[in-house]
Parts: C-alpha cells; sequence; structure tokens
C-alpha cells in the first residue's frame, strides 16, 4: 500500500485491495453454503440439524474472528506510520491468544453442548445430526483461527490476492469432501449432514496449512519472520490487541447473535420444515452479505493505513467510495434475489412444503439488505480508526434489545408467526447503521479539529 494525493489512484488500490478480499469471502462462505445445499439434499432432518449446529457456531466463531480481526487494524496502521519492526511481535502476541481462545472454545463445548441441544427439545435425529456435526467440525477451530490471525496480517497490507489463492484452492477440495463424507462416496462412511461438519474441518487444516506456507515463502512477507522469529508473551501488547479485538469481536457476536438465536428460537416455536427454510432464507441472505463484508474489511485497511499516517481526508474519500459501492452492488443483488427466488428455494430442497415457506420468506430478507450494508460499512470504517467500544455498546442495544426482542414479540403474540423475527431484526440493523452513522461523524469530527491544530 501507498499514501497518495490522486483520487483516481485511491480509488484503484480501493478496488485492488477489495475483490480479491470479496472474492476470497464469496468462496469462504460458500463452503458453508455448500454444507447447507448437500445437507438438504440428503434430508430435512439433515438440513435441520446443520441449520441448528451452524446458528450454534456461527456466533462464536465470528465473535472469537472478530477479536482477532484486530490484527488487521493493528497491522495497517504500524505500516502507515512506518513501523515496520513492531509487525512480528504483534503477530506473535495474536498467535498466543489464538491458542488460549481455542482451548476455551473447546472446553465450552464439552461441558455446554449436549445441555444446550437438550434445551432445544429437538426431534431425535435432528438433535442427534446438529451434535456430531459440531463434533466433528471442532477439530478444525485451531486451523480457522491460527488462519485469521496470518489471513488480516497477509491483508492488512494489502496483499488480499494471497487470501484469494488460498480459499480458490481449498474450495474445490471442500465440495469433494463433502460429497464423500455426507453421501458415503469413494469408500468413506455415509454421514450425511454430521460429514458436513467433518469436511469442513478438514478444510480448515488445509486452509490453514496453504497461508502458513505463502507467509513463509512469498518475498514481500517472509521479510517480517513469522514462524522463525518467536517473542516472548507480552501482557502490554496482548491487552493492547485484546482492547481492539474483544469489542470488535462482542460487537460481530451481537450482529451474528441475533441471527443465531433466532434459528435456535424458531427450533423451539416451530416445526422441522420452518427451520429447514429459515436456514435457507438465512444461508442465502448471507451470502449476499459478504458484498457489504468485504468492503467493510476492506475498508479497515484502506482507513487503517490513512489513519495511521494522519491523512484524515484521504479516509474520508475512502468512506464516500465504500458507502457508494456498497449500495449499488447489494440493490443489484437484491433485485435478482428478488425475480429468482423460487429457483433458488430449489437448489436447497425439492421439499415443496420447504419451498412454500422459504419463497415468501425471502422477500422479508431483502428489505434489510440495505441496512445491513450500511451498518456493516460503518463498522469498518471505525474500526480503521480502532474506535471499536462505544459501536459495541450500540451493537447490543440495536440488536439485542430492539431486533431480537421485536422479533420474538412479533412471532410470538402476532399472526406474523416465523416473519415476525424478520421484521424485528430490519428494525435492529437500521438502528444499528443510524448509531454507527452518528459516531462516525463524532470520530470525523474529532479528526478535523486534531488536524487543524497539526497545522497551526
Amino acid at each position: 500500500m501507498f499514501h497518495t494525493d490522486s483520487k483516481r489512484e485511491m480509488y484503484r488500490q480501493f478496488i485492488g485491495i477489495l475483490w480479491p478480499i470479496m472474492t476470497t469471502q464469496v468462496l469462504l462462505y460458500s463452503m458453508n453454503m455448500i454444507d447447507t445445499m448437500m445437507s438438504g439434499r440428503a434430508g430435512v432432518a439433515d438440513l435441520a440439524g446443520v441449520a441448528i449446529g451452524s446458528s450454534l457456531w456461527a456466533p462464536v466463531s465470528t465473535g472469537i474472528s472478530g477479536i482477532l480481526l484486530a490484527v488487521t487494524a493493528i497491522v495497517a496502521q504500524l505500516l502507515g506510520g512506518g513501523q515496520k519492526d513492531r509487525v512480528n511481535h504483534n503477530i506473535n502476541q495474536a498467535i498466543y491468544i489464538t491458542l488460549v481462545l481455542t482451548i476455551l472454545v473447546l472446553l465450552a463445548g464439552v461441558l455446554f453442548l449436549d445441555q444446550v441441544l437438550g434445551f432445544m427439545d429437538l426431534d431425535s435425529s435432528v438433535h442427534h445430526i446438529a451434535f456430531y456435526y459440531l463434533a466433528g467440525l471442532s477439530c478444525g477451530i485451531l486451523p480457522l483461527f491460527l488462519f485469521n490471525v496470518l489471513r488480516n496480517f497477509v491483508d492488512a497490507q494489502g496483499l488480499t490476492r494471497i487470501s484469494l489463492y488460498v480459499i480458490a484452492t481449498s474450495l474445490p477440495l471442500n465440495i469433494f469432501f463433502n460429497y464423500s463424507f455426507i453421501f458415503g462416496n469413494f469408500g468413506f462412511p455415509e454421514l450425511g449432514g454430521i460429514g458436513a461438519g467433518v469436511a469442513t474441518a478438514i478444510t480448515y487444516w488445509l486452509i490453514f496449512f496453504f497461508i502458513a506456507l505463502m507467509v513463509l515463502k512469498v518475498d514481500a512477507l517472509k521479510s517480517f519472520n513469522i514462524f522463525r522469529k518467536f517473542s516472548a508473551p507480552s501482557l502490554s501488547t496482548i491487552r493492547h490487541h485484546l482492547a481492539v479485538g474483544i469489542p470488535i469481536g462482542v460487537l460481530i457476536f451481537v450482529e451474528t447473535s441475533i441471527f443465531s438465536l433466532m434459528t435456535l428460537l424458531i427450533g423451539v416455536m416451530f416445526t422441522t420444515n420452518v427451520i429447514a427454510a429459515n436456514q435457507v432464507v438465512l444461508n442465502f441472505s448471507v451470502m449476499l452479505f459478504m458484498v457489504p463484508l468485504s468492503i467493510s474489511m476492506a475498508m479497515t485497511i484502506v482507513i487503517g493505513f490513512s489513519a495511521g499516517g494522519g491523512r484524515y481526508d484521504d479516509a474520508r474519500y475512502y468512506k464516500m467510495i465504500g458507502v457508494v459501492s456498497s449500495l449499488v452492488i447489494v440493490g443489484i443483488a437484491c433485485i435478482i434475489l428478488f425475480l429468482f427466488r423460487e429457483q433458488i428455494s430449489y437448489l436447497y430442497t425439492d421439499d415443496p412444503q420447504v419451498v412454500a415457506i422459504t419463497v415468501p420468506l425471502f422477500l422479508f430478507a431483502i428489505v434489510y439488505q440495505f441496512s445491513d450494508a450500511l451498518q456493516a460499512i460503518f463498522q469498518g470504517i471505525l474500526r480503521g480508526y480502532k474506535d471499536v467500544v462505544f459501536p459495541s455498546v450500540i451493537a447490543v442495544i440495536s440488536y439485542w434489545l430492539v431486533g431480537l426482542t421485536t422479533g420474538y414479540l412479533l412471532s410470538a403474540y402476532t399472526s406474523l408467526g416465523v416473519y415476525g423475527f424478520w421484521i424485528g431484526i430490519s428494525l435492529g440493523l437500521t438502528c444499528a447503521a443510524f448509531g454507527f452513522y452518528i459516531r462516525l461523524k463524532h470520530i470525523e469530527k474529532k479528526n478535523m479539529f486534531r488536524t487543524g491544530q497539526n497545522e497551526q
């Protein structure tokens, strides 16, 4: 990355960073999407079991990944401020954090997973599939989190194509392992939805090994001596990482958990067919969300780099590029979803009862896409400024108190049924977008004042 006064060069640099992130996120999420589609072909119970398992895993994995996302903001600001020599030490501390977090997640799964599934009073087949889907997937937790540390380190330098190459290489292998373990092909056992968890764990190990190889072999990365030069744990650096990362993790956990809690509540309140239909809509909607999420991640990089160099006018220009790009792309995607929502439903299941619930549910999912896009972009910009504590408070209020609570009340106490959850979530995301925008204007005003003082 480089600082420039040319708006054209800034736009080109942003696009150069964004498109590999976007392609990587789509391919990475495709692994989850393939899990869901193939499990749906194995049976409605398999689809529902994977839905419940994914809903329990998603907020945990994204929350931990959010904590590790601090690496992007920290490394981007270090490089923007010309402090390359401090990068290796910070990556080492992030690896130590990863090891501890992995142990905590595995321990929590051993102690509480069966009790949580039992509380939901699921059909026995759905309970069984959800439990062992997560048991298989848990074998890949450590490499997934280590992959996130290395990916954030690589992306912070603007070398986003490397992550793209890693995921593009791994996706066909993920499809192969899903096909093998779900349906019992090529001599592998037929595990149904459980096999999706096993396949995903194997893929997590592959993407970690691939990106570690890149870090060791690519010239632009070798100079940082990752895996060659280790520093002892530093409490001060770890505290700094956690001070940035935990609020990010909380924010992302809170956002992800509203969808997971919605799925879990639907599992308690409605039939297996409704669980399956909701999972189809949620699964495809999250694929659309990969666009604003990718722009958000690119925003963190370019805003962090600009802020690290004290170039706040550049940061505001990057903000404008990100917001406009996101709204245009999401608008086009929503039109496509509206036109082909029935055909998309049949990609997941051939059960007409599930499809009958899914098609109108897609209309509610379309409504919240723009609010979801804006709140994601503003999140990414605030992360670039390392402003993370106040946004996490906004997230808790918007997602849980407004979104999930309203959704539950509408679903439980009106005739809207499952659709009430989606109305509530749309309202929560809109509140979050507005709150993040107000916070961002405050940060920009402070930066303008700081710039004026420096000029004097």
